[in-house]
């Protein structure tokens, strides 16, 4: 198969994620119903997912079903779930690997489609180490942020891939011509942080990019939205992932708990019923659900496995805006344009 054009926009993991396959295909009624140009290689087992995806006739249209004789739990380590070449995932990403689809959506094990994407579909030969991305809100406008715990540990180079890949991210999936892009550090001051944060900070103020990078941000700037684009390494990025899931869980409940406390208080809960609507709409999290893992030969999102048809409805339309605008195309670019305009990073940088 051609890798220039692929049958299939994307392969679909019909039994990854907590209610499959009924919560996938009924995502993929509204995905269909979205993107009627749109083809997709549906992977799951033939007899509990033909007869479902009949009864859904947008989704029937949209889709070429493959069977796939197993699939992968969401307890199963990595390592095992290598080995297990009939899963869902694992024939869903062998058809990325071979050219036959542009990309994979799947809500199923974390660990395994991480590991089992970087090993099938393999990583960019321009990138070091893919990166985990993820779209949330800020006070200004949706805000992308990575690495968000696919590289405990990263270097300066890899500071750099990141807001390279984050710039082609923003404009691919957000449609921002010029996205902003800011270093999360322990200040705004240029000598803060280590000699790693300094270094790709100096190499990206010298490259094409350097106009819209904005330096240094910190912990706050993520929700105020003061860049589009947060580069950090995968260990800061998922501690400051999971401290604003937990927020805004808290501010959910201490807003219940206010509404319900007493009776008046519940008149005012009546009064303030559409602002509060127009909130829940914005703080959504179907609206940012699939968290997308950049830098390999191929699209590779990662929906929530808790998620509604609405939810993998979302994962789908990143993928797709992903595949539609050349994401991959762009990094390399990007890439290309890097390294003859950039200065080299240090060695004892790296």
């Amino acid at each position: 198969m051609s890798r220039t054009s692929p049958p299939f926009s994307l392969a679909i993991d019909a039994m990854g994620g907590d209610a499959a396959p009924e919560v996938v295909l009924d995502g993929l009624e509204l995905a269909a119903e979205r993107h009627p140009e749109a083809r997709f290689l549906l992977v799951g087992d033939e007899a509990r997912v033909g007869g479902a995806l009949a009864r859904r006739k947008r989704a029937a249209r949209a889709c070429s079903l493959r069977h796939a004789p197993d699939y992968i739990p969401g307890d199963m380590k990595p390592t095992a779930a290598l080995r297990v070449r009939g899963s869902s995932m694992r024939i869903a990403i062998d058809a990325v690997a071979q050219g036959e689809a542009s990309g994979i959506v799947s809500a199923g094990n974390t660990g395994a489609l991480m590991a089992l994407s970087k090993i099938v579909i393999k990583t960019m030969r321009e990138i070091d180490r893919p990166a985990l991305a993820a779209i949330g809100p800020s006070a200004r406008g949706d805000v992308v942020l990575l690495d968000l715990g696919a590289n405990i540990q990263c270097d300066a180079r890899n500071l750099v891939e990141f807001a390279v890949m984050g710039d082609a991210f923003a404009r691919a999936v957000l449609g921002l011509t010029n996205p902003s892009i800011g270093l999360l550090n322990v200040g705004s001051e240029e000598l803060k942080g280590d000699d790693r944060v300094r270094a790709a900070a100096e190499t990206l103020r010298d490259s094409h990019i350097g106009a819209n990078f904005r330096g240094f941000v910190e912990g706050h700037d993520i929700t105020a939205g003061t860049t589009d684009v947060i580069v950090t390494d995968g260990f800061t990025g998922n501690v400051a992932l999971k401290t604003g899931e937990g927020a805004l869980k808290l501010m959910r409940d201490l807003l219940r708990q206010v509404f319900t406390s007493t009776v008046p208080a519940r008149l005012g809960y009546l009064l303030a019923r559409p602002a509060l609507d127009r909130l829940r709409e914005w703080m959504d999290p179907r609206r940012y659900n699939g968290a997308i893992l950049i830098g390999l030969n191929g699209v590779v999102v990662k929906s929530h496995g808790g998620t509604d048809a609405l939810g993998f409805a979302h994962a789908v339309d990143v993928a797709m805006d992903m595949v539609t605008h050349g994401f991959n195309e762009s990094i390399r670019d990007g890439l290309t344009r890097l390294s003859t305009t950039g200065p080299r990073i240090a060695a004892d940088s790296r």
